[in-house]
């Protein structure tokens, strides 16, 4: 059934233009006018119904006269038909409000409802808490905090950063709460910073962001890659396999592969994606207790070995790195707490960009966020305490012939059967993981394009009817980083850096919006939002943005004062690299395409009115954007 109504005019200056409704919710009628139909869906039986169009299209303008040149638009107030219920295979449904309301926040940025809204809050959570993957990831960077402090800086270190990363949260929960887009924190910047300059900014952070989440995804396949081969170094130390590039190289492109198609596979279904994250968090908690239980009880009544004191788990200090103790204070921060190659406590803008496939995002999205690091940093935070008091010999876990000291811990205390069976579940769950920064990270790649930002965008922007999914974005990404893996082969120091770019680059993500909303001022969020930090939010921005410089700041630093070549930290270098690569899409295509497109000129109409009505008429120079 079809509720249409007349397209609408509305006039800017002189210029007359149209919108009304069409077919594709996902991009602009081929005709040129701006699309806005919203389509609800419901599962029946195993088909999928097209039983209710709701028609967004607006209704009331008001137009300026043609000789006056300033722009002066009112708010189009949408026509929500009512709807009679409707007999569906003797099932009788009709829209939520809910469903209403997120259908028109999302036009007001100018996009339809191209993906479905198949999770909810905590099959989302699951998904969240499981791309931070805190206790996991500290367990695999153990060796890092260990000679960055020791347990000083890995413990209370973690408890510094759980209050700032948890500042960083709610900053982003509160902006995500006026605008939930999948594009996220470059979307916020171009709405918020209303001059050239802020679209440039915006669209050099959307590069960040995108090169950030496609280097997370590889960083993460590299460790599995490593735990994979390592279960062979566990029974076999003399097996150099582990370290030769090519069966690292063959390992990485098929999980690559796998991961890129179970999520092409698992969109058909609705239900499906939401399942999965909910198993896999489930699963990734239940391991978070065997592991402790599995430590704590084997050192117990294992023979030889003995829990270390509490005066070693929180009071001592390592410094293994020649730098002085206030530096190595700071990079332990960085890297424990945040970790060298990954995330730990980063990452949680995996909800922002998936904000579009949820349910209420303006209350649901904010919740989510904070949530996860709060759950993220508990579970690590006991993790950690508990490898501490079960470590035997710290030089022999940081030095672990297999080059990873969890695994090394695991077998020193529980044995080598046992190690066996808990570092094969830990893989599975690692496995999963993947899956769920895959998916997220192809929905900023799928967001970035949509609005223009990448290279061949009206292709990459495309939602596969049949696979529900944005099936080009997914493939264009895993070919991307399946790419990165072939420095296994020639060049393993840039590897190492590349993948550990990662966290800069999301955390950087982060405190450019921070600074935006700081700079203009938290008065000019869009109305709508449902999470508001009242008089906290001042000293929780600024409490982000030092936070967010002062770790990308330490980030850069290498492990060593004047380390040699082999041991130099080019993260700075990759990072260089990305700038440039961003600046030069930019000048190539960016400032033409991005944030120009048929769809997102609605988003600016509305902008330009919201500016209207906050500070009277718009000036020439707006008028120009």
């Amino acid at each position: 059934m079809h509720l249409r109504a007349p397209a609408s005019t509305f006039h800017t200056g002189k210029t007359q233009s149209t919108y009304g409704v069409g077919g594709d919710s996902s991009r602009a009628a081929s005709s040129n006018p701006l699309d806005v139909t919203r389509l609800l869906q419901r599962q029946v039986g195993h088909a999928r119904r097209r039983i209710f169009e709701l028609d967004l299209t607006p209704t009331t303008f008001a137009v300026t006269d043609g000789n006056d040149p300033r722009l002066n638009i009112l708010r189009p107030i949408y026509s929500i038909p009512a709807s009679p219920a409707m007999e569906v295979e003797s099932e009788t449904w009709k829209p939520t409000e809910q469903q209403i309301q997120d259908a028109q926040d999302l036009a007001d940025f100018g996009h339809g409802q191209a993906l479905e809204r198949k999770f909810n809050l905590w099959s989302m959570l699951a998904l969240a808490f499981c791309v931070l993957g805190t206790w996991s990831t500290f367990a695999q960077d153990l060796s890092d905090g260990l000679s960055n402090g020791g347990p000083i800086s890995i413990l209370w270190g973690l408890a510094l950063v759980t209050f700032c990363n948890t500042c960083v949260a709610v900053s982003l929960g509160e902006i995500c709460s006026s605008m939930p887009t999948a594009l996220g924190q470059a979307y916020w910047i171009y709405r918020l910073w209303s001059s050239p300059l802020g679209r440039f900014v915006s669209y050099i952070c959307a590069w960040i962001n995108v090169f950030g989440w496609w280097t997370l995804a590889a960083s993460q396949v590299a460790f599995m890659t490593n735990f994979i081969l390592g279960m062979k170094v566990m029974f076999d130390e003399s097996w150099t396999g582990a370290s030769q590039g090519w069966l690292e190289f063959v390992v990485y492109i098929g999980c690559v592969f796998v991961l890129t198609l179970i999520n092409v596979l698992g969109c058909r279904r609705d239900n499906f994606l939401p399942w999965l994250n909910n198993f896999v968090g489930v699963w990734f908690l239940g391991l978070f207790f065997v592991f402790c239980l599995a430590l704590l009880i084997s050192v117990a009544i294992k023979p030889g070995l003995s829990y270390q004191p509490a005066s070693f788990v929180f009071g001592k200090w390592i410094n293994q790195t020649g730098w002085s103790d206030g530096v190595v204070w700071f990079m332990g921060l960085v890297q424990a707490a945040l970790t060298t190659k990954s995330y730990g406590l980063t990452a949680f803008d995996a909800v922002i960009h998936m904000v579009e496939e949820i349910p209420a995002p303006r209350k649901n999205a904010p919740r989510v966020i904070y949530f996860a690091v709060l759950s993220g940093a508990i579970s690590g935070f006991i993790l950690m305490m508990v490898c501490l008091f079960c470590i035997q010999e710290v030089n022999t876990v940081i030095n672990a012939a297999s080059g990873l000291p969890f695994m090394a811990l695991v077998q020193e205390t529980v044995g080598l059967n046992g190690a066996a069976v808990l570092i094969s579940l830990f893989i599975m769950n690692g496995l999963g993981q993947s899956i769920s920064i895959v998916t997220t990270a192809s929905r900023l790649t799928w967001g970035f394009a949509r609005d223009g930002g990448l290279p061949f965008s009206h292709y990459l922007c495309h939602i596969d009817p049949i696979w529900k999914a944005p099936v080009r974005a997914l493939w264009f990404q895993g070919i991307l980083i399946a790419l990165v893996g072939i420095l296994f082969l020639f060049a393993e120091t840039v590897l190492n850096a590349i993948l550990s770019v990662s966290t800069i680059a999301l955390t950087i993500s982060y405190g450019l919006p921070i600074m935006t909303v700081l700079w203009v001022g938290r008065d000019q969020l869009p109305p709508g939002g449902q999470f508001r930090l009242g008089k906290m939010g001042v000293p929780a921005y600024c409490v982000s943005l030092v936070y967010c410089v002062i770790t990308s700041i330490f980030f850069f630093f290498p492990t060593v004062p004047n380390p040699p070549g082999g041991e130099m930290n080019y993260a700075i270098a990759v990072f260089g690299v990305m700038l440039v690569i961003a600046v030069a899409f930019w000048f190539i295509q960016g400032n033409r395409t991005y944030l120009k497109t048929e769809e997102s000129s609605i988003a600016m109409v509305i902008q330009a009115q919201e500016q209207a009505n906050n500070e009277g008429p718009v000036s020439d120079q707006r008028k120009d954007r």
